[in-house]
C-alpha cells in the first residue's frame, strides 16, 4: 500500500505541488492501482508461454524499390516564387 509520506515524497521529486485534498485521491488511486498488479501476481503463469512479439508475421515490409513519377513540379505554379525549377523560400538563417 502506498502511504501520504510516499506521495509527497514523489511530488517533491516531480517538483508538483498537491493540496492536501489531492494527496488524499493519489492515496487512495495509486492504492487502487497497486492492488490490481498484486491480484495479477497470485494468478499462476507457469503453464504460459512467454510473448516474444505481438504476432507472428515475418518480412512484413517490401523491398525498396525506385520508381520514377510524373509529378515532379506538381504544384509549383501555387508557390509564390521559383527559380530554376526549384522553389524559392525566405532565408532562415543570415
Amino acid at each position: 500500500m502506498i502511504t501520504k509520506k510516499e506521495i509527497k515524497h514523489l511530488a517533491d521529486l516531480a517538483r508538483i505541488e498537491l493540496t492536501e485534498k489531492e494527496e488524499g485521491e493519489l492515496v487512495r488511486d495509486l492504492g487502487k492501482i497497486l492492488g490490481h498488479f498484486t491480484e495479477l501476481n497470485r494468478i499462476d503463469t507457469s503453464n504460459v508461454a512467454p510473448l516474444t512479439g505481438g504476432t507472428s508475421l515475418s518480412g512484413v515490409f517490401r523491398d525498396d524499390e525506385p520508381e520514377r513519377t510524373s509529378d515532379t513540379g506538381k504544384g509549383k505554379e501555387q508557390f509564390p516564387e521559383s527559380f530554376g525549377g526549384f522553389l524559392k523560400v525566405p532565408k532562415v538563417f543570415e
